[in-house]
């Protein structure tokens, strides 16, 4: 259950409401058609702000048990995100002069996306995911899976065990972690001496910048500049040695990190560090005003889509997505205004958006019924839906970008 008005998941000091999205479904809750909706169960949602340390963070936790024991996004379905992955191994490889006596270790594996790399390349693997139906695949696909949470007591084990990771990943599970500290300390426990982590993350400067609000849902329990997590790292005995912004999932930030006394920090980092405080990484006046955009925005975007379905224009959506959920949920925008979502991915298909209940249907519906605009919930791979939906956009379709404001994307 969720626990209100928490001290701040690093520093332990009382922290500040930002903004409250008020109670909303849970975001990758799909929901079987049918269901009545007094069954789905809805949890406050509030963002709040630590001033000691700079964390942006949730009030709530939702129990992991609940969100990530059976999970529906599946990395492979993204072909960007596989070549992200991808280039990254090889670079890591390189790096590191990774091989068979090497060993790489992702945490929150999902369905091997990313470890199938290595082990094309000789290197032995090891994932670790909470979400059985995701593991299963990933076992399917030759990657040995552990189904389980990572945790401090889990290192312990694998490290008894001899198992190190001479690299381990941990891309877009930091932000969904409660025990911050335990998660961190683990991550020193089973790094090799001289191993790297490599961690990515949405960005908060992205997320204020480009109002990307919809990133906001109960899984992501805090949203990460990097001065709280060099503190964080050190009390682990971690030192964050390099860092690097990517585009990925509309803006990330890619940490590098090992044994302290290992590597000597890299310019970067006092640079990245500057920029932040340049930019009021620690003053709360910098998110009550993405607050206030936010609220304004709240306003814009139905009133965009009213105007189109007033002159008797078809809306569809794409992307079965958390963010798609959050946005949907937090405008009220629902089958009034949106007639169906498409995903690509069969796990979502035939089940409907949580809230709001849109039925998800195969990305093919897209052609059958020819929509005249296509709202993209999942902009962040707004280049691959229309790489992928050219048919679609030949016919004369559109594609609406929600955030940072509403824009129909050029033919």
């Amino acid at each position: 259950m969720p626990l209100l008005q928490p001290p701040c998941r690093i520093c332990g000091q009382p922290t500040s409401p930002i903004l409250p999205f008020g109670p909303m479904p849970l975001a990758n809750a799909l929901v079987a058609p049918g269901v009545p909706l007094d069954q789905e169960e809805r949890f406050p949602l509030t963002l709040t702000f630590c001033p000691a340390c700079a964390l942006v963070q949730l009030a709530e936790t939702i129990d992991p048990e609940k969100l990530f024991r059976h999970y529906v996004y599946l990395s492979s379905n993204s072909p960007a995100f596989v070549q992200h992955a991808k280039s990254l191994v090889q670079r890591m490889i390189g790096e590191q002069g990774l091989d068979r006596t090497s060993r790489a270790i992702e945490i929150a594996s999902n369905d091997g996306y990313l470890l199938q790399h290595y082990r094309d390349a000789g290197v032995p693997v090891l994932g670790i995911e909470p979400a059985a139906n995701i593991a299963a695949l990933a076992r399917e696909r030759g990657i040995e899976t552990i189904g389980d949470f990572f945790t401090a007591g889990l290192a312990r084990t694998l490290s008894e065990q001899g198992k190190h990771a001479d690299v381990l990943h941990a891309h877009n599970v930091l932000a969904h972690v409660p025990d911050l500290k335990g998660f961190v300390a683990g991550i020193s426990t089973i790094l090799a001496p001289g191993g790297v982590a490599v961690l990515e993350f949405p960005y908060l400067i992205d997320l204020v910048d480009n109002l990307e609000f919809d990133t906001i849902y109960h899984e992501h329990l805090c949203y990460f500049s990097l001065a709280p997590l060099v503190q964080l790292f050190e009390r682990a005995q971690l030192q964050i040695f390099d860092v690097e912004r990517v585009a990925v999932h509309g803006g990330s930030l890619r940490l590098f990190a090992s044994r302290i006394g290992r590597r000597a920090p890299r310019a970067s980092l006092a640079r990245m560090i500057e920029v932040e405080r340049s930019w009021g990484v620690g003053d709360a006046a910098t998110y009550r005003r993405f607050a206030g955009s936010v609220n304004a925005l709240r306003a814009a975007i139905p009133d965009f889509l009213a105007g189109l379905r007033s002159r008797g224009k078809s809306i569809a959506a794409y992307g079965a997505s958390a963010k798609g959920a959050t946005l949907l949920n937090f405008w009220g925008i629902g089958r009034e205004t949106i007639d169906f979502v498409v995903d690509r991915s069969t796990e979502k298909q035939g089940l409907t958006m949580p809230g709001i209940r849109l039925p998800i249907h195969a990305p093919e519906r897209l052609l059958l019924q020819q929509p005249d605009y296509v709202l993209l919930l999942a902009w962040n791979f707004a280049e691959e839906i229309a790489a992928q939906q050219t048919e679609y956009l030949r016919r004369g379709g559109q594609f609406i970008v929600p955030v940072p404001g509403p824009r129909v994307l050029p033919r």
